[in-house]
């Protein structure tokens, strides 16, 4: 009866691909050559596939109950091809609605450990397959060719270049990660850099590496919300925020937006780095609950939608999604180099949990229309800036 009724499921979804049962037997389902075949190694409830497809089919892949045969970016196609089939039941929509947005603002607590859950994995985790920059965002390829370590230093001049930076001028960094980019501001631009981080990890390697390039007193690092640091009445003439704003969650949007307003000088100009959607969606349950805790992805219509509500003003929008494809890849290929270590200290079904959001993230970003984008923007009119983007 379980089979007939995955066997049912199955055929309703388009696309071309086989499956192997629990009992050995295999099918076909769609016309021509299958781009992949799923292995069912035991049964799976079919009740938890219909209620959560993302969380119940992310699970048995990390408890090896099912195993992924052929190219990953032919399954996250069929998943996307098939949104409506693989929608996720809103429990109680209806109250959601009925309770203010004030009333459901994420605690600074919470945001916290939201992020100490993935970043504050360790240094020694990310060092085994990030390269020695420990640069954790989407990089700049000119070329396909250019290694890792290269495209994220393309990434960091691109980023700089796009803010304008004049020697003297303040640089804030909201979610400053490792510090590269405060550190080769000040390095390049000779200007005074400030990053904040809710990772202890984060921020003690920020400062040792302050210290050990003899940047102190022209660099420096909080382990701050960026709802404290507005508080504080400091100001900045440039403000960048790569790869942080998928952290602040939907009903933090107008406290982020107030907040940047605040800490950034009439005129000056912000850069903020995002992954989008092309619509306004959940995150799948399942990354929800393994990688990103309170994590939520806008669609970019959402935050350009935003911008004019508090005086900020569109200078330039930039898609690298092809780009975020092949930073995953590379990724994805220094884990595996690694992951006998990886498994070593953290076990196979961590390695199974981590491999699965890599490569599904990279193939959702070449075959989903998932994306980064990169929007520079001013508070306030600036009739200063350059007329072309020659910069």
């Amino acid at each position: 009866m379980q089979k007939q009724m995955f066997q049912k499921f199955f055929n309703k979804l388009k696309g071309t691909f086989a499956v192997t049962f629990w009992d050995g037997t295999t099918e076909q389902y769609g016309g021509g050559t299958p781009t992949f075949r799923l292995e069912f190694h035991k049964k799976i409830p079919i009740s938890e596939l219909l209620k959560d497809p993302a969380l119940a089919l992310g699970e048995a892949y990390m408890d090896r109950d099912i195993e992924i045969h052929g190219d990953i970016d032919e399954v996250i196609k069929i998943l996307n091809d098939n949104k409506e089939s693989f929608r996720q039941k809103q429990n109680r929509p209806a109250l959601a609605k009925l309770i203010p947005d004030r009333l459901r603002l994420t605690p600074l607590r919470k945001n916290q450990a939201d992020v100490s859950y993935h970043y504050d994995l360790g240094n020694d985790f990310f060092s085994l397959w990030l390269d020695d920059t420990m640069s954790y965002s989407c990089a700049y390829f000119h070329k396909p060719g250019d290694s890792l370590r290269q495209a994220q230093e393309q990434k960091l001049e691109h980023t700089l270049k796009k803010l304008q930076l004049h020697p003297g001028e303040t640089l804030l960094d909201i979610g400053s990660g490792w510090g590269n980019l405060i550190l080769r501001a000040a390095q390049n631009y000779k200007v005074k850099a400030t990053g904040i981080t809710l990772s202890r990890e984060q921020y003690q390697e920020t400062l040792n590496r302050i210290k050990k390039l003899g940047l102190t007193g022209q660099v420096d690092v909080a382990l701050m919300d960026y709802r404290q640091l507005a508080h504080t009445g400091r100001t900045f003439d440039k403000i960048a925020s790569i790869g942080m704003f998928e952290h602040v969650g939907r009903v933090n949007y107008p406290q982020f937006m107030l907040s940047l307003k605040k800490l950034l000088e009439e005129g000056g100009l912000a850069l903020l780095h995002t992954i989008t959607h092309t619509k306004e969606s959940p995150v799948n349950s399942w990354t929800t609950k393994y990688i990103f805790p309170g994590g939520y992805i806008p669609s970019l219509r959402e935050v350009i939608w935003l911008l004019p509500e508090y005086d900020f003003h569109v200078i330039d929008v930039e898609s690298l999604r092809m780009h975020y494809a092949m930073t995953l890849d590379r990724w994805l290929a220094g884990f595996e180099k690694k992951v006998d270590q990886i498994r070593e200290k953290y076990g196979e079904r961590f390695v199974r949990m981590w491999r699965l959001y890599l490569s599904s993230s990279a193939a959702s970003f070449r075959v989903s229309g998932l994306n980064v984008h990169q929007i520079l923007f001013s508070r306030g009119l600036n009739n200063k800036l350059p007329l072309t983007r020659q910069h």
